[in-house]
């Protein structure tokens, strides 16, 4: 691995390339990244870095996401068909059908999702500010909320906004934790605190000390002890090789995005080796997907 590493460190320089990866990627793939984040701070990496060649170690809509952005730099996903469940629960003439039902509400689009779905929506977010979002709409309005119903409803909840979900979910937030999870932790380290991410179903946010996104979990642990962690283990892993003198715990060893696991160190060596796979977004998709994100950024 040694070798595989350091002829990606080599590609890198020669081809004066950056290296993204999300808080889930595997730790490899975090340890030789340029930035680390969340899908809010990627996002704005993307949009500020300049860079020839931006390797993307996520999924397909961040890679989308990040070419909508950055249409100066060439945006590469090491493996195409690294994609996203949750984003595939509604398709563009789903949501039109949607908005159709509630004539005049604006539609908040979770940022997990296509780049045809942002571009029928009104502004984006993400789990880090869906709170914000929210309250930047007018209070008077009845806000349709696409395509996570799990952190539609807790972002409701927040902002005291009147929201109408999407049926959809993120498969390893959903159904990668349960109650007894939580009870069986808290009995084995009743000091510890929950972190859970708002994906969650319900039933674990409810009983979560925190609620935050990847991001505000790394924040969190940076200057805190003792936590268990309801998020993808991706990020349990990464914290705990960064801070291996702190108490850190998964709530459940089953919460593993297949997706996010599907980047190992070869792909990326491929893909600075060949240029693969290169993410190009329709242009006229593109500008109206990237109105509904820079409307999120410009609040961010």
């Amino acid at each position: 691995m040694k070798e595989i590493t350091d002829r990606i460190k080599q590609l890198k320089r020669e081809k004066n390339a950056l290296i993204l990866a999300h808080n889930y990627q595997a730790i490899e793939i975090q340890e030789i990244a340029d930035y680390r984040g969340d899908s809010l701070q990627l996002a704005m990496l993307s949009r500020d870095l300049q860079s020839p060649i931006i390797v993307f170690c996520g999924v397909r809509f961040m890679a989308e996401t990040a070419a909508i952005l950055n249409t100066a730099s060439k945006v590469l996903l090491p493996v195409l068909d690294a994609g996203c469940p949750m984003a595939d629960m509604i398709s563009a003439e789903q949501l039109r059908e949607f908005k159709a039902l509630h004539p005049g509400s604006p539609v908040v689009c979770y940022v997990n999702s296509t780049v045809e779905v942002k571009a029928e929506s009104d502004i984006c977010c993400t789990s880090s500010n869906a709170v914000k979002v929210l309250q930047s709409l007018p209070a008077d309005k009845e806000i349709l909320f696409v395509p996570d119903r799990n952190l539609g409803s807790w972002a409701a909840a927040q902002s005291g906004r009147k929201v109408i979900t999407w049926n959809g979910y993120c498969p390893t937030h959903q159904w990668g934790f349960g109650v007894q999870d939580i009870r069986n932790m808290r009995a084995k380290y009743p000091e510890y605190r929950l972190l859970a991410h708002p994906e969650c179903d319900p039933a674990i946010v409810s009983e979560a000390d925190e609620v935050m996104s990847t991001g505000g979990m790394m924040k969190y642990v940076a200057e805190q002890d003792k936590v268990i962690i309801a998020t993808e283990n991706g990020m349990t892993d990464y914290l705990k090789q960064i801070y291996p003198n702190k108490k850190i715990v998964s709530l459940s060893p089953k919460a593993i995005c297949p997706n996010m696991k599907k980047t190992g160190l070869r792909d990326l060596l491929r893909a600075l080796e060949e240029d693969t796979h290169h993410i190009v977004v329709e242009a006229g998709i593109a500008a109206k997907a990237r109105l509904s994100i820079d409307r999120m950024l410009a609040i961010s």
